[in-house]
């Protein structure tokens, strides 16, 4: 065996691949990066989860991948020693050779180590072969080199270089999110998959179009009742009004408007699958409300409003909408000026939210990204984000990561939803809307926000039988 010194600091790099395929895969993921930080592994960088057929073994069910880097001081076989331990205790049993299994921690990398041992085989023997292997490892580690001696013929390409000559990729792999344990995971790479329709269900007595319609939990209880019979996956429920220049209100009071109504969703039947997400850019009320059975945190300030919210959602392991907005409710209608046009400025602003997210601790399985239309944009630059969805989800200019995290669209009825259509009543833009929302179906959006949840339902299941084939 033969292991290289320890960087400065006294610790080694290592990259260790992570996959599941028995019971809930994302829990025992989430459950093993918890043990592995419990033991002192220090997760540095953290690939999207990406789905993926069983190779080898056909005969089992799809697989969740990804591959993390970490610092530590232990030795290549201790290190093992660790990852097994992690597996034993999540319940790993070694039935089927590459059969299926609750959690598997595989070695990759570590440092620029060749390592050849009965028990490890450093770079993972079958590496090169294996595009839910290579495919996350050259998301986190596209420049790596691997050691010259285990490299055939000496070559001397980068991670992303084997990648891109990879003989044969698997085509139906793709990033997945997380939005509930029992709905189905957004593949965002999927060309056939359905969009997600995001139920508005608004608390405050001064939202734009529909303030004061919810004022008890009798008609909450109606709507959402007619929200899920219509067909929404996620009911958004907001306390604190985001239209321009609307007052702000403290935490305590936006908890007394929605933590009632959050118990009383997850107490209906035919609820329970459901997500449920809050409308907010307070930690305190992110906290409260994922406590009683939130699923989602929208935050139109992407953490800028709250220094605590994204680390609250990293520490309790649920998913982020994290949408772009300049200032505030009450400044961002005065912050509409990109220089380098409104698609730009969304991806270079947005990515460095983004990047934060990640920095506090959210798994990428666990963000969603909003252009957030009507915030800090003039008519021409909505329009603008609408037509161009495409080109800025796969975006590389800024960050390519980007192009791994799905995207949820908002333009029910805007402002300049009715300034173009003439309607000045916002409950009767519903025509507008829903030309706004097939636009952003075309241009890959993976959930819409919307008000008229069953006339917009079958808007999304139009624009999708168009739109989303294979």
């Amino acid at each position: 065996m033969k292991t290289s010194l320890p960087s400065p600091d006294g610790l080694n790099c290592a990259a260790i691949a992570f996959g599941s395929n028995l019971g809930d895969r994302v829990a025992n993921i989430e459950a093993a990066l918890s043990k592995m930080r419990e033991q002192n592994l220090r997760v540095t960088k953290l690939s999207a989860l990406y789905e993926t057929k069983p190779m080898y073994y056909d005969d089992q069910d799809p697989f969740l991948n990804g591959v993390c880097q970490v610092e530590t001081s232990l030795e290549p076989l201790p290190l093992l020693d660790r990852l097994q331990s992690i597996e034993n205790e999540l319940g790993r049993k070694r039935i089927i050779d590459k059969g299926p299994r609750t959690i598997d921690l595989d070695i990759v990398l570590y440092n620029q180590d060749h390592i050849k041992h009965p028990r490890l085989h450093i770079p993972h023997i079958s590496m090169l072969e294996r595009d839910f292997v290579l495919r996350p490892l050259a998301e986190i580690l596209p420049n790596q080199h691997l050691p010259s001696d285990f490299i055939p013929n000496g070559s001397n390409r980068t991670i992303s270089q084997f990648l891109q000559s990879l003989p044969e990729k698997d085509t139906t792999m793709s990033p997945v999110t997380v939005l509930h344990p029992d709905l189905p995971l957004i593949r965002v790479r999927d060309a056939t998959r359905k969009t997600h329709v995001m139920a508005i269900l608004n608390l405050t007595p001064d939202s734009f179009s529909d303030g004061g319609e919810h004022t008890d939990l009798k008609m909450v209880r109606a709507s959402v009742a007619k929200f899920i019979t219509a067909g929404a996956t996620i009911i958004d429920i907001g306390g604190q009004s985001t239209r321009p220049r609307a007052d702000f209100l403290g935490p305590e009071e936006e908890l007394a408007r929605v933590l009632p109504v959050v118990r009383a969703i997850r107490e209906m039947n035919g609820a329970d699958k459901v997500a449920i997400s809050i409308d907010t850019f307070h930690s305190d009320v992110a906290r409260e409300t994922i406590l009683a059975g939130a699923d989602i945190i929208n935050d139109v300030s992407a953490g800028l409003l709250d220094e605590r919210m994204l680390s609250t959602v990293a520490e309790l392991g649920k998913t982020v909408v994290l949408m772009h907005m300049r200032g505030d409710p009450h400044t961002m209608t005065q912050l509409t000026a990109y220089p380098d046009g409104v698609v730009h400025g969304v991806a270079r602003e947005l990515s460095a939210r983004l990047q934060a997210a990640l920095d506090a601790g959210i798994p990428p399985w666990r963000i969603i990204l909003d252009p957030g239309l009507g915030f800090a944009k003039n008519q021409a630059q909505n329009l603008e984000l609408l037509r161009s969805l495409r080109q800025l989800r796969e975006s590389t200019d800024y960050s390519s990561l980007l192009q791994n995290y799905p995207w949820l669209m908002g333009p029910s009825r805007k402002g300049f939803v009715g300034k173009i259509t003439g309607v000045a009543e916002a409950s009767q833009r519903g025509y507008g809307t829903a030309a706004a929302v097939t636009a952003s179906i075309e241009g890959g959006a993976d959930v819409v926000r919307i008000h008229d949840v069953s006339e917009m339902m079958q808007v999304t299941k139009m624009a999708d039988a168009i739109y989303r084939r294979p």
